[in-house]
């Protein structure tokens, strides 16, 4: 009997698989994984052309690192210029109503952009932007993974494809052709969800992948290689096994939201409600939510944004990360009662077209 099952699960999942890649109200979400790629390709667009500007500036104005580290405050503006050079760029304003005339100087050492602040023809203030590094956009790259990608890209693309697996047919009025064929309602759901799982964790590995790929373009070939000897396939494959860990939670209870509600965008709303207020929940109720053992996986600690409110940082509560066996068990153990209740609600399943 277990063979006969499996062979129909497999049958399931070759006519599901057409219709969850290619469905048209899903097309959305290939548009959703994508979007996080478009935003990291930009960043990167835009750090090659800020360094390509830098070694034409440094090319047509040179000066090294070394002498530009070299200049301390205090020090006159015709000290600076005869230590550095000319600058590629320069500008001054008379602040009268301070009695002050201040210049400002920019010097690059083909890298890191200087910029010098005289007051009265005395150096005042340096600062110094320098180019991102990879640990830099490793931290950021790892805040945008863990509240947009799973929080927003994972979790609604999940909402678009799982949902529809049972509801889409009811609404196209072709589920019927399943439920009058000889197989168990449990194999049927089994198959959907395997199907929906396919696709989902395709796209997002897919998406998670890119987007590893187009932030490395815009550093040195040789820094990103020695990080990626270092920690970063490590991380890498952290990242994708999160991905995936993350279809396997939210398709679960996606599928049964199909299932158990007419109109599954309210659960979804709850759902999403709930796990976006994890930061803010204690730590015994952090637990109960599939979020915070997706972040337990990741490789790198998000911190919240530097931007946050106080009194939002203030509501923040901290929770001890589950280990990654435990994580994976709890997922896995979420998963599992879910979709038991998805199939007994599935041996219940009635069509009614002349009410949906």
């Amino acid at each position: 009997m277990m063979s006969v099952w499996l062979a129909q699960v497999a049958a399931v999942i070759r006519l599901e698989m057409k219709k969850t890649f290619l469905s048209k109200r899903g097309l959305w979400v290939y548009l959703l994984a994508l979007a996080p790629v478009a935003i990291w390709g930009l960043h990167s667009a835009i750090e090659m052309q800020g360094a390509e500007e830098r070694r034409v500036l440094n090319a047509a104005h040179p000066v090294s690192t070394e002498v530009l580290e070299s200049i301390q405050r205090g020090m006159s503006l015709e000290e600076v210029e005869e230590k550095a050079g000319a600058p590629h760029t320069k500008f001054n304003v008379n602040q009268r109503g301070r009695g002050r005339r201040m210049d400002v100087n920019q010097y690059t050492d083909g890298r890191d952009l200087f910029t010098f602040t005289f007051f009265n023809g005395n150096l005042a203030q340096v600062q110094r932007r320098t180019r991102d590094t990879v640990a830099e956009d490793n931290l950021i790259f790892a805040g945008v993974f863990q509240f947009f990608f799973l929080r927003l890209a994972v979790f609604f693309g999940c909402v678009g494809v799982f949902t529809n697996l049972f509801r889409g047919e009811l609404l196209d009025k072709s589920l019927h052709y399943y439920l009058l064929a000889p197989l168990r309602r449990e194999v049927l759901m089994l198959g959907k969800y395997i199907a929906g799982l396919t696709a989902t964790t395709v796209i997002f590995t897919t998406s998670a992948a890119l987007q590893m790929w187009v932030l490395s373009l815009h550093f040195d070939k040789a820094e990103y290689a020695s990080y990626m000897d270092g920690p970063g396939w490590g991380n890498t494959f952290a990242y994708l096994g999160v991905t995936v860990a993350a279809c396997l939670g939210y398709g679960s209870v996606f599928l049964a939201a199909g299932l158990l509600f007419k109109n599954p965008i309210l659960p979804a709303a709850l759902v999403e409600a709930w796990e976006s207020a994890n930061l803010f929940l204690p730590a015994v109720l952090k637990k109960i939510s599939i979020i915070f053992y997706l972040q337990s996986l990741c490789p790198v600690v998000a911190t919240p944004d530097a931007d946050m409110p106080k009194i939002l940082k203030l509501l923040i509560n901290a929770a001890e990360p589950a280990s990654a066996p435990v994580a994976i068990l709890g997922l896995l153990a979420v998963t599992a009662g879910v979709l038991v209740i998805a199939g007994r609600q599935a041996r219940r399943l009635e069509i009614n077209y002349s009410t949906d």
